[in-house]
């Protein structure tokens, strides 16, 4: 995620990020009918970011709730999906459900972009949503996991209320909750952006005006890297994770 020599950048295409997903094959607390034998993970919405799923293996499906309405778009190997900030998501599986998911901004939405779709009475203040949603690194894998899962099923519970509700303003509400929630944190994610994808478009801009005047020394500073997982198998929020540290 930095830049690299003679101006140019040297983290992934574009300041992008990725990490390998299991998705939670955790069934819901079922108490409504659109929930009945669903398994999977937890819905969330990014403010800042775009993010992709490259299906690798299994089937399952992405729900989306965005102001144009609720909508399921189908996963299996093969599939390329991605949305836009704002768009509420929860992935569902439906057999083994593996993806690789591509994450704009050096990996902000899991490092921070992300508002999980609690009942309002935990959207009120950081410390209050923190309480609710902060997975404790240093517990025991049996205690992480049982976090994971009651927040899971927790964000259900305000997911559930967003798509019954009648009208734009319960949607509107969470938009305005999450968007004070993450206040604190912006000038921190201003500076991820400004060392990843800001930085990436500046040096091909760069290349670009040394190329127009017949300068090509960049190329002399060309390089490779490789990483293979920094760790395996944390709890996210739609399921288990492999993550890069490097990126």
């Amino acid at each position: 995620m930095s830049a690299g020599p003679a101006g140019g950048f040297s983290g992934l295409p574009g300041g992008v990020a990725v990490s390998h997903l299991s998705v939670y094959d955790w069934p819901a607390e079922v108490d409504a009918e659109m929930d009945a034998g669903v398994c999977g993970g937890t819905p969330h919405m990014h403010l800042t970011c775009s993010e992709g799923y490259v299906v690798t293996g299994g089937q399952g499906a992405v729900q989306t709730l965005t102001t144009s309405g609720y909508e399921v778009t189908p996963l299996a190997a093969g599939t390329v999906a991605w949305f836009t900030p704002g768009t509420i998501h929860r992935l569902v599986n439906e057999g083994d459900l593996r993806i690789t998911v591509l994450m704009q901004n050096s990996g902000l939405p899991e490092a921070g972009d992300a508002v999980l779709t609690l009942p309002p009475q935990y959207l009120t203040d950081p410390e209050t949503y923190a309480a609710a949603t902060v997975i404790p690194a240093d517990a025991p894998e049996a205690e992480q996991e049982r976090v994971a899962r009651a927040r899971r099923d927790l964000a259900l519970e305000g997911y559930r209320a967003l798509r019954s509700a009648e009208g734009p303003e319960a949607l509107a509400a969470f938009h305005r909750a999450a968007a004070a929630l993450v206040r604190p944190r912006l000038a921190e994610w201003r500076e991820r952006w400004e060392r990843g994808a800001r930085a990436a478009a500046t040096a091909t801009g760069a290349q670009l005006d040394r190329l127009e005047q017949g300068d090509f020394s960049h190329l002399a500073d060309a390089g490779v890297r490789a990483e293979q997982p920094s760790a395996y198998g944390k709890f996210g929020m739609c399921g288990r994770l492999d993550v890069y540290k490097g990126q």
